[in-house]
């Protein structure tokens, strides 16, 4: 297939495929005198694995160790996971401390006569670091 079928295969732009060829995620096919180059199963598989690591938040880096990892060195994988599971428990935790300050907040303003303040600024104000 050629650029373009690859790209939209994998739901990709064309310049997003070339970015990753850029940085040595996905090796550029040779290009025969006079015709296209030519992606095969194995550049798909490869985009496909890039774009899902990503999606659950493997960023570039992360995704070029898990590319250098072979498919037997399943423990190596596991930190890489374990690591990032880590960091996704710790982000859900700080989420759901915004939610509640939030939740609060709306609550607040819903709550608020009208000659007060907007109760969301006077918490972002009064809030300590």
């Amino acid at each position: 297939m050629r650029i373009g079928e690859l790209a939209k295969s994998v739901g990709v732009s064309v310049e997003t495929v070339r970015y990753y060829q850029r940085q040595g995620l996905l090796d550029t096919p040779e290009k025969p005198y006079g015709q296209n180059r030519h992606y095969t199963e194995s550049h798909f598989k490869r985009l496909k694995f890039i774009k899902r690591a990503q999606a659950l938040g493997f960023s570039l880096a992360e995704v070029v160790s898990l590319l250098s990892l072979s498919a037997s060195d399943c423990s190596e994988v596991e930190k890489v996971a374990s690591r990032k599971l880590l960091l996704v428990r710790e982000k859900l935790a700080d989420l759901s401390r915004i939610e509640s300050v939030l939740v609060e907040a709306v609550a607040g303003c819903q709550e608020r006569r009208p000659y007060e303040g907007c109760p969301i600024i006077e918490s972002l104000i009064d809030q300590k670091s």
